[in-house]
């Protein structure tokens, strides 16, 4: 469990982590092959289709949340079973210990639970005398190492088998091999005594079924099934938000479950627990069985506008399985007791905001759990959320109150950036990069050369390359982003050539500023709205057909981040509200508009051959779900396309992201380069400015001879 005081404690421990060569190794091995696994087991499905089933029943189910419980109790009381309703985690521990004394309980065996987990019902029941046993070999591990599991669905993915051998010679008092069947023979010797001993049965539930009083549980080791029937006493610890009205809810989830967590069909074991069953060892020759729900502020959160969505969750891990800092680090660093980006806003509303403040800054902001969330959870905009109400109860450090105080006035973001290419040229070396910082501000970003701000931005070139186009096919109103409009003008121009020779007319519009993004991601919701509201104002609607951006990140953060942060009222403006919908409407990047709207032909273009790899930015592929439009423009345009490993998986930069974590951005760069490297590619493109500073600095650090472009310059340089 991460514990880190501040902000710089943490980024020990993650340094620490990061240490671990067999952890990263073992998390890039299950991640590499978790997204085949995954792939193959939903083909030929309608996975959108399904996860909107999901989410919109999960949605309707926990909006009846009291009205499910009682249903529940009615129908659970009715088939002999015990129900309870815990409102905190020391409430529902306290509960089922007195369970266990009324009973004459001294032996417990457990189940996997998350639940339990989160109530730390090991420690009550321990502290009472208890004799606890985990039997899920993960959790049996991670107990006796006296440890938190670091992932939800396999606990101890982080340790070796050498690791657990040396751990069962200790408790065995034998010499273990490191064979991993005999290891898992090790355990179920050792545990099966503890089955037969036990007076009581703890399990979770992933479901609670509303119409029947049944809890299901899905597993694949079989021990939740001795767990449940073996013992005398049953208990059941259950969350609020696993209540499902009826059988055909919990299968449509189980459809899905299973495939999303592990990439199986279907979990080894599917149990439906309906009422006590048989016990030779009971007086009357039936089971003692307990159902405790837990709220813990889940009733709160089912009524929150915002929040009320992360009640979806199914507790499947794949936000941890495909989040790229998790790989890095593993799940005692990328969590509390919930692990991967559920876990980074579970723990603000379940544990506070102590445990949380760390946490929800290492997110990059890629969107890959996002994409892969069987509940349509909107985790990153989420997780930006509990940032920022953090920062709004505890207070805004000061860089990032500068920032947004900077980011709100145009003029002065745009004189300092100005003023900044004045007096860049000392430590600039001659070069297009920064080489001399101070150490102030190049703490930790050796591993890549930042560029120098251009010596002309593009807003006082534009007049001077803007299209002169008679009886315009389309308009088109250029939104730049800061980057592209004083660090790489060169990328926008390029665009505006490949416009002109399509007869589209160009304008920019000069009030544009910064997307706001990096406040965004800073957790300063009042800045970020403001910048959303200038650069809507910036732009004459009327005037374009569309608003063209060659930046991924702003075109997302335009076209879907701006209806969220401005809100549907837009704080009272009804003019703005009635425009931003439209404005985010009109956005659309430069690859899609070539590809699709212009429909350019190879015939445009001299052919070099050229071989070249692509990096797909994030928001990109997630945040717009444009994959196929830059890659065949790249064949279109004469080039040979490169396909590299991984090419979906984040560089690294996340915006301020790099700044506050060099080493985790280092180490991310470092893999995406690798993977570039391989495939023998003389060109390197993508669609992002952001991206280019990062994989750009990073190959020139490197001395690679390889050249990273801008898919509109690499397009430009080779029109006919």
């Amino acid at each position: 469990m991460q514990n880190a005081r501040d902000l710089k404690e943490y980024k020990g421990e993650l340094s620490g982590a990061l240490g671990n060569e067999f952890l990263r190794t073992a998390m890039d091995n299950f991640a590499m092959a978790y997204r085949v696994s995954r792939a193959k087991a939903f083909a030929g499905m309608d996975v959108d289709g399904l996860v909107r089933d999901i989410a919109q029943a999960k949605d309707q189910a926990m909006a009846r949340m009291d009205e499910l419980f009682e249903e529940f109790k009615t129908q659970a009381e009715r088939q002999g079973v015990t129900v309870h309703l815990a409102k905190t985690g020391q409430e529902a521990n306290e509960i089922i210990g007195r369970i266990a004394e009324k009973a004459g309980v001294k032996r417990i065996v457990k189940s996997k639970s998350m639940t339990a987990e989160e109530t730390l019902l090991n420690h009550h029941l321990e502290d009472l005398g208890l004799e606890v046993t985990e039997t899920d070999l993960g959790e049996w591990i991670i107990q006796l190492r006296h440890e938190g599991p670091t992932h939800m669905v396999m606990p101890a993915i982080h340790l070796s088998r050498y690791q657990v051998a040396e751990l069962f010679s200790e408790v065995t008092g034998a010499r273990q091999e490191g064979d991993i069947q005999k290891l898992v023979k090790v355990a179920r010797r050792e545990l099966r005594a503890k089955y037969a001993q036990a007076e009581m049965g703890i399990s979770g539930g992933n479901f609670a079924i509303a119409e029947t009083g049944t809890i299901a549980l899905c597993t694949n080791e079989g021990n939740a099934r001795l767990v449940t029937t073996l013992p005398r006493v049953h208990v059941a610890l259950v969350g609020l938000d696993k209540l499902t009205p009826t059988l055909t809810d919990a299968l449509r989830v189980i459809k899905a479950l299973p495939r999303n967590a592990t990439g199986q069909a279907i979990t080894s074991y599917v149990t439906w627990i309906t009422g006590p069953g048989e016990c030779q060892s009971s007086p009357d020759g039936k089971k003692e069985m307990h159902v405790v729900f837990l709220d813990n502020g889940r009733r709160k959160l089912a009524k929150d506008p915002v929040f009320s969505q992360v009640l979806r969750c199914v507790r499947c891990g794949a936000c941890a399985n495909v989040c790229p800092v998790y790989r890095l680090v593993g799940g005692h660093q990328y969590g509390h007791i919930y692990i991967g980006a559920i876990g980074l806003i579970l723990t603000y509303f379940y544990h506070g905001r102590e445990k949380a403040k760390n946490l929800v800054q290492n997110c990059i902001n890629c969107g890959a759990c996002k994409a892969v969330c069987v509940g349509g959870i909107d985790l990153p905009r989420l997780i930006k959320e509990v940032h920022a109400r953090i920062q709004d109860e505890e207070g805004h450090p000061l860089q990032s109150q500068l920032l947004g105080m900077v980011l709100k006035s145009r003029k002065m973001f745009h004189a300092l950036l100005r003023s900044a290419k004045a007096v860049q040229k000392p430590v600039t070396g001659g070069t297009p990069y920064l080489r001399h910082l101070p150490m102030i501000f190049a703490r930790g970003q050796g591993f890549r050369a930042l560029p120098a701000i251009a010596e002309t931005p593009f807003r006082d070139r534009f007049e001077s390359i803007k299209p002169k186009v008679k009886g315009p096919k389309l308009r088109v109103a250029l939104f730049s982003g800061c980057v592209q409009d004083f660090v790489y003008p060169e990328q926008a121009e390029a665009a505006v050539k490949i416009l002109a020779k399509h007869n589209v007319s160009v304008d920019f519009p000069l009030d544009q500023s910064c997307c706001g993004l990096p406040v965004q991601m800073m957790g300063e919701r009042e800045a970020s709205r403001s910048v959303a509201a200038q650069n809507v104002r910036a732009f004459d609607l009327d005037s374009c057909d569309y608003i063209l951006t060659l930046c991924a990140s702003c075109a997302s953060h335009l076209k879907h981040g701006y209806p969220e942060i401005l809100g549907p009222d837009c704080e009272g403006d009804p003019g703005l509200a009635a425009t931003v919908r439209q404005f985010a409407d009109r956005v659309i990047d430069f690859s899609s508009f070539v590809h699709d709207v212009l429909q350019v032909e190879p015939a445009e273009f001299r052919a070099d051959g050229r071989k070249a790899a692509y990096h797909a930015p994030c928001h990109l592929c997630r945040g717009l779900g444009v994959t196929k439009a830059p890659r065949e423009l790249m064949a279109t345009g004469g080039l040979e396309y490169l396909p590299a490993e991984e090419e979906d998986v984040c560089c690294g930069f996340g915006g301020t992201y790099s700044m506050k974590f060099p080493e985790l951005s280092a180490e991310l760069l470092k893999k995406k380069l690798a993977n570039i490297e391989k495939t023998g590619a003389e060109l390197l493109l993508t669609d992002c400015p952001g991206c280019i500073m990062q994989l750009r600095g990073g190959l020139a650090t490197k001395g690679s001879p390889i050249k990273v472009q801008h898919v509109a310059e690499a397009l430009a340089e080779r029109l006919r």
